[in-house]
């Protein structure tokens, strides 16, 4: 029988595959607008919202109001707290991974 499987490292407020995806966008870019991480992630305006609000409560990201023109323009960017959260929470991913493999 495999050892258990430590979970505890994981970060619950990474659990939404919402979450996760718009983590992965900002980690590898300076910052996403809200239009782009909408289309990247084929998800409706209030399901984006409240998943973007949780991770801003969190301090894990960071929101910038603007405008293009005369358009409003809200961009995001993950946070120090936020890209030090992720890459633990990928770490602990990694060594759940790691444990469930056969010996």
């Amino acid at each position: 029988m495999p050892a258990p499987i430590n979970i505890a490292n994981l970060n619950k407020v990474f659990d939404s595959r919402i979450r996760l995806g718009i983590m992965s966008a900002l980690m590898v870019n300076a910052e996403v607008s809200y239009n782009d991480l909408k289309e990247l992630l084929q998800v409706t305006d209030g399901n984006l919202a409240s998943h973007l609000k949780g991770l801003e409560e969190n301090g894990y990201i960071k929101v910038h109001k603007g405008f293009v023109g005369r358009k409003t323009n809200t961009t995001y960017s993950v946070t120090k707290a936020g890209e030090k959260a992720f890459r633990q929470h990928l770490d602990a991913l990694e060594a759940m991974i790691r444990g469930a493999q056969p010996g």
